[in-house]
């Protein structure tokens, strides 16, 4: 195997200001697993990943985790994940319109209804409980 084709995606990193609210979300409302929940010097990680993607993980961390970051860092990191200023994650979904129905039913923040893209996909987006940008994908083939 040619070593470039061996890179997969292993983990990314969700910034979170409440992981038992993160938490609700995630695994309740998105049906993900809880595969580790970890507190080190005051801070707390908590690994979710979907049941179908084993090797996939997601970690909700809080914002600015690396304990170098100044008390300005920390709170322009706060301030940025209270706009939704953050990047969120793009999952892919098999029923984007069944999965909006539950997650608006859910509560969650409304960014964008299910729509059809010129690009083959029909998409939906919410905001998590701290603010990050979720997006679900349906591959549509179109």
């Amino acid at each position: 195997m040619d070593a470039r084709t061996d890179v997969k995606l292993s983990t990314c990193f969700v910034a979170v200001d409440d992981h038992d609210k993160a938490l609700a979300f995630y695994r309740d409302v998105l049906g993900l697993e809880v595969r580790n929940d970890v507190g080190f010097e005051g801070m707390r990680w908590v690994t979710v990943g979907s049941p179908l993607q084993p090797d996939v993980e997601i970690v909700l961390e809080p914002p600015a985790a690396n304990p170098d970051a100044s008390p300005a860092d920390r709170q322009a990191m706060a301030e940025l994940l209270a706009k939704g200023m953050l990047r969120g994650v793009i999952f892919t979904t098999e029923n984007c319109d069944a999965l909006y129905a539950r997650v608006r039913e859910a509560g969650a923040d409304v960014i964008q209804e299910p729509t059809d893209q010129p690009y083959g996909v029909r998409d939906c987006a919410f905001r998590d409980p701290a603010g990050n940008m979720l997006r679900f994908v349906e591959r549509t083939g179109t």
